[in-house]
């Protein structure tokens, strides 16, 4: 163990200024096995031939292969591009089966081929190899399968020498970052010394090396973590599918989100990914009538006479008529109310009214008067803002106001709040405040304009009754409802 920590130690070192890749996804791997070494290379003499002294019986295990029975070998890799990487790997191995050309051995084969015992010569080895992988070029996911060159240096024994390195490997994938990795490569020493010493075996042998072991890819870097890479994520930040380079696809139209301009409701192509429900050939976005068919002329409402001015705003929707006359043909003139004013000079075009006041009907001091009798009957819920409906007057008195200001649609009206003077001024005026704003809640829901109405709360600043009795104090807690103005100004009848 002792060797295998020399080997980590000096491999990690050299680790950090190179290392070999598998590919652009993750740039790292690192492999962890084991090595055999066969000398059955440096065997070849005079008379033999050279194939077939070097590498015949590759696969003699148990006579020719050197292994040592622990972790011995270690590799890191770094991609370079395409199919190419580059790699430093580091070995160590005890020499015990040296195989050596002497016929007159007792254990000599027929091709004058021994094996000895060197004397269990330690043996390390650096290499430094760039790799080509078949893989993507086969179309595979899980068979990898190799070749390899380059260098590197051997340490046997007291001896030490450069070599050139030839191989090829061969790499199953059992899932995208795991692997199971073997190789096999001819180490050429450099210079090629095959000359014996006096144990009988070269000084700078060449060598045949078997490794086997786990391999792991890494580096790969995904920030949004939907399992795209960020160099292949197109929305690198923000999760996606893979059928869109990682971008997302909220509203799962097939359009992605940075090209839809409606991301969040499924749409059309043809649309940019927005709907078009009413099936016109105007994208709901744009289109006025979505619900309903129509040209793009009237921005996809009906024309139904097919005057240009689409139904929703044609006062004659099945007769054509000009744009200038509504469109209602000439000479009609149009008076929905009967008030002998024409629509298109009438104010309030529904509801009857005067010439002088444009269309619309007049607010007299009788509807003023009426009001404020109405007003008078409204009850809240003692120290509260809350209408209180147990008493009938109340519902009652609200129906009647609504039933007054529903035939005035233009004028203006203002509900106001008053308190007697028990409690604080400001608590007082916030309560007043809050009832005025009740009855005006109360009068929108009974569906009078919330535009034609305002809310002013006064406290007890505007007492009509002396604040010293209870009756007093009682009529001091009301609401009015004021006439503020109007399309003309009130025309009071004497």
């Amino acid at each position: 163990m002792k060797h295998l920590n020399k080997l980590l130690v000096a491999v990690l070192m050299a680790a950090g200024l190179s290392s070999h890749a598998q590919d652009s996804n993750n740039p790292w791997a690192i492999t962890i096995g084991a090595n055999a070494v066969d000398s059955r290379s440096s065997a070849a003499r005079d008379g033999i031939n050279w194939f077939e002294a070097h590498f015949s019986q590759p696969f003699a295990i148990k006579d020719n292969w050197n292994i040592l029975p622990s972790v011995s070998y270690i590799k890191v890799d770094r991609h370079i591009g395409g199919g190419f990487s580059f790699g430093l790997a580091g070995s160590v191995n005890k020499i015990d089966k040296y195989v050596n050309f002497n016929p007159a051995a007792k254990n000599a084969d027929g091709r004058g081929m021994s094996v000895i015992n060197p004397g269990d010569l330690m043996f390390y080895g650096i290499d430094g190899t760039v790799k080509y992988s078949f893989m993507d070029l086969i179309g595979t996911k899980w068979f990898d399968p190799s070749l390899q060159a380059g260098g590197g240096y051997t340490f046997l024994g007291k001896d030490s020498f450069g070599h050139v390195n030839l191989g090829v490997g061969l790499t199953f994938w059992f899932t995208e970052n795991v692997g199971l990795a073997l190789s096999s490569g001819y180490r050429m020493a450099l210079p090629n010394d095959e000359r014996n010493d006096a144990a009988g075996m070269p000084e700078k042998p060449s060598l045949v090396q078997h490794t086997a072991g786990i391999v792991f890819k890494f580096g790969g870097k995904d920030t949004d973590g939907d399992g795209i890479y960020d160099k292949d994520d197109a929305c690198p930040e923000v999760a996606g599918l893979k059928q869109f380079n990682g971008c997302p696809d909220t509203d799962g139209d097939g359009i992605v989100d940075g090209s839809d301009a409606c991301p969040d409701v499924a749409g059309l192509a043809a649309f940019n990914g927005c709907p078009d429900t009413d099936g016109d050939g105007i994208a709901d976005k744009d289109d006025a009538c979505p619900d309903v068919a129509g040209p793009a002329s009237t921005k996809g409402c009906p024309d139904t006479d097919g005057d240009g001015l689409a139904d929703k705003d044609d006062k004659c929707p099945t007769v054509a008529g000009p744009r200038d006359n509504q469109g209602c043909p000439v000479p009609v003139v149009l008076d929905a109310d009967k008030d002998g004013v024409p629509d298109l000079e009438d104010a309030c075009p529904i509801v009857a009214g005067t010439k002088e006041n444009k269309g619309c009907p007049e607010v007299t001091e009788e509807v003023v008067k009426e009001l404020r009798v109405q007003a008078r009957s409204i009850f809240f819920v003692t120290g509260k803002s809350s209408l209180d409906y147990a008493k009938p007057q109340t519902a009652t008195s609200l129906d009647a106001i609504k039933e007054i200001l529903k035939d005035y649609p233009t004028a203006k009206f203002e509900v106001n709040g008053h308190t007697d003077n028990v409690g604080k001024p400001a608590m007082n005026k916030k309560l007043s405040q809050a009832r005025a704003k009740s009855v005006v809640d109360a009068l929108v829901s009974r569906g009078i304009n919330a535009a034609n109405l305002t809310a002013q709360g006064f406290g007890d600043t505007k007492p009509v009754a002396t604040n010293k009795t209870a009756a007093g104090r009682a009529e001091n807690r009301r609401v009015e409802v004021i006439y503020v103005g109007g399309v003309d100004k009130m025309k009071v009848n004497k």
